[in-house]
């Protein structure tokens, strides 16, 4: 994802966004169909096919993330961007609030040749969706070498001031986030809150429904956010370092579902307003490139923080790193406060 990242901005320009989203789930649909043709041949001799087809799968999905977020405003007017974000946000958190159930149902009752063939089934038909999507406008085709392509982004992340504080957020943000991650949640509630495996699926379903309400909220209350943006990224940051520390230290499993859920709240209630800012913040033609960069800031910093923040776990105990997350949204809370200013919805056609 972060080599895919890197590599978008040579496409754009030269391949409607449109296409290139759609491309991307139909590459992704044809690996899955690799997958399910070698399934029976792969074993213990040849298990590292499956990391190969996984990476390509994750190269297809970092170029289509930073598209999906490109094309939002794309599609909607910008007074009603906060509500359709939210909307984007809700539909994908439901989504795999229900797939947690769904899927494990599946387990049970099909075999994993099955699981394949359904999941390829079902990227066939969203990429038939993608195809029908209507047309969006080209960003203009200038005559550069292929490594200013690739820079493109990065001056705009250093020199537009909003998205030079948002890109500092996002590699603080990123090295918070890492704590959440299924193999430290594992081990925090095995270690810390002496309880059984079953917990860990308590508190991830309960930060996403967190996420859900969050997005509904800020659907419901779209106007009135639109008009405070910066306090409400700052609040919703506030929160996010005040739960994640009282989270590291908490003992009780019941607080931590309570509190996994507020993560979820507070966590959208600053992420969509925040989306709201960047989209708005340069024209619309330029957003994909501003969004791979930022896209490959986060699955970089990601890959590596989840490394280190593994190893502090092992070497300091896994309350800790709740800890150093809670630090790091602390600067970010600190961050928004002293740039308050900059954080407004900016008219950009």
């Amino acid at each position: 994802m972060f080599v895919s990242s890197l590599l978008t901005p040579l496409l754009i320009g030269k391949v409607n966004l449109k296409w290139l989203l759609a491309g991307s789930q139909v590459g992704k649909t044809m690996v899955i169909a690799g997958l399910g043709l070698l399934l029976p041949e792969i074993s213990e001799a040849n298990y590292y096919l499956i990391f190969i087809i996984i990476s390509g799968i994750a190269f297809l999905e970092g170029r289509a993330n930073p598209i999906k977020q490109t094309l939002i405003p794309q599609y909607v007017e910008p007074n009603n961007l906060i509500r359709a974000n939210g909307i984007a946000e809700t539909l994908s958190q439901f989504i795999q609030t229900v797939m947690w159930f769904i899927s494990s149902l599946a387990l049970v009752m099909m075999d994993t040749q099955q699981i394949v063939w359904l999941v390829f089934s079902l990227f066939v038909v969203s990429s038939i969706l993608l195809c029908l999507l209507e047309s969006v406008e080209q960003q203009e085709i200038e005559q550069e070498s292929k490594l200013d392509q690739i820079k493109k982004g990065w001056f705009k992340l250093f020199y537009v001031p909003v998205l030079r504080k948002i890109a500092i957020m996002e590699i603080l943000e990123t090295i918070a986030e890492t704590v959440w991650i299924a193999a430290i949640l594992y081990v925090f509630v095995s270690e810390a809150l002496h309880v059984g495996k079953e917990w860990w699926g308590f508190i991830n379903g309960s930060l996403f429904l967190g996420l859900i309400i969050g997005s509904i909220y800020c659907i419901k209350n779209a106007t009135a956010l639109e008009s405070k943006l910066g306090k409400v990224i700052f609040i919703g940051s506030l929160f996010s370092c005040l739960i994640t520390i009282w989270f590291g230290v908490n003992s009780s499993p019941i607080i931590a579902i309570l509190l996994s859920l507020g993560m979820g709240v507070f966590g959208q209630i600053k992420g969509i307003p925040q989306q709201t800012v960047i989209q708005t913040s340069v024209p619309k033609t330029k957003l994909s490139t501003i969004y791979t960069s930022l896209g490959a800031v986060s699955t970089g910093i990601f890959g590596v923080s989840s490394l280190g923040m593994g190893l502090f776990a092992d070497l300091l105990g896994v309350r800790s790193v709740f800890l150093i997350s809670g630090l790091m949204l602390a600067i970010v809370a600190l961050h928004v406060y002293r740039n308050n200013h900059l954080f407004v919805r900016n008219i950009m056609e």
